[in-house]
């Protein structure tokens, strides 16, 4: 099923049912999702309101990320939170899945940049925050609610953005003979000091990698300043930009299972410790992404953060903790008392 308008939408899913799935370019899915009948919101495309000089952007779900990003550029704009994209993409995706990239350290997460949406609920109506106000919705924040629920609450529609400048300088460090373990205490390092680093990651191949962006002027001095911090972790030099847009497309293997590990830096070594290669760090050591055969969980100690295999073959994981069960089962029954989107045993 493909709707094209909204209303369309709504009328899809108050006719459901059984179980479905609504997805737009489908390249976010974890393993086993996406069960049930699909609606494909990618016919749910266009800018319905773009206000550069007000750095607001009003988007349809299924307008694909790459068309998002090329009207923003347009106007010397592009959405903060640097959503990693793949082919298919669409803005809804980036939403539902509060994909965020290399520059969340700075500028923060999806959700942080999003300040409103619309969606249709599991009763096939059509909620938008400063609109109609629901009794099952009531004391919510529909924005961060919506941001990375993955389709579990609503079928998104239209979402909207708080934009913002494209740097005019960007400057890439790298500390290239550095290990993902040597790294995290010279990216704690950047990430502590008065360098508003945007950047602060590891790859293989490229070492440790510092990224400053913003006027020339500053931008050098930055640069140089975190040169001189650096050095004493190693050689600092020239970092490939290219890199950056490399650690985005590291989420996924066409034969591997693909896990994200988030953690406390300060944990992230005797993480590593345990993980075998590949691997590859982001937000200054905080998010571990790691590849492993197919079916194999991680070996990892406890820890205070959550790993969560986002690629790969379907297969049985451990149960959430009993507090995380019972908020989304809270949540699920209010905006969706069918259980259509998402199926909760």
């Amino acid at each position: 099923m493909r709707p094209e308008t909204e209303g369309q939408l709504a009328q899809m899913i108050r006719d459901a049912r059984g179980p479905i799935a609504v997805t737009g370019g489908a390249t976010r899915l974890w393993p086993g999702e996406g069960q049930g009948d699909r609606i494909d919101t990618t016919a749910l495309t266009g800018v319905t309101l773009y206000e550069p000089e007000a750095l607001t952007l009003v988007v349809r779900a299924g307008t694909p990320l790459e068309e998002v990003r090329q009207t923003l550029a347009a106007e010397g704009q592009m959405l903060g939170f640097e959503p990693p994209v793949t082919t298919g993409s669409t803005i809804g995706g980036v939403a539902a899945t509060n994909a965020s990239g290399p520059r969340r350290v700075q500028a923060g997460a999806a959700r942080d940049a999003m300040i409103g949406v619309r969606f249709v609920d599991g009763q096939g109506q059509i909620v938008s925050n400063g609109g109609r106000v629901m009794k099952n919705v009531t004391g919510y924040d529909l924005v961060k609610l919506m941001a990375g629920s993955r389709g579990t609450l609503g079928a998104l529609t239209e979402i909207s953005f708080r934009t913002a400048p494209i740097p005019p300088v960007t400057a890439t460090l790298a500390l290239p003979d550095l290990d993902a373990a040597a790294a995290i205490p010279a990216l704690s390092s950047a990430l502590g000091g008065p360098f508003d680093v945007s950047g602060a990651a590891w790859l293989p191949g490229h070492g440790a990698l510092i990224r400053v962006e913003g006027l020339a002027a500053s931008v050098k001095a930055r640069a140089a300043n975190l040169t001189a911090r650096l050095s004493a972790f190693g050689t600092v030099r020239e970092g490939d930009p290219e890199a950056w847009d490399l650690l985005c497309r590291t989420s996924h293997h066409p034969d591997l299972d693909t896990w994200r590990i988030t953690c406390r830096p300060s944990e992230a070594p005797a993480l590593l410790a345990r993980l075998p290669e590949p691997r590859s760090l982001d937000w200054g050591g905080a998010l571990i992404y790691v590849r492993l055969p197919r079916g194999q969980m991680p070996d990892l100690p406890t820890f205070s953060g959550h790993a969560r295999r986002i690629s790969g073959a379907p297969g049985i994981l451990p149960a959430p903790d009993p507090l995380t069960d019972r908020l989304e089962r809270d949540l699920r029954a209010r905006f969706d008392p069918r259980g259509l989107f998402g199926n909760l045993a």
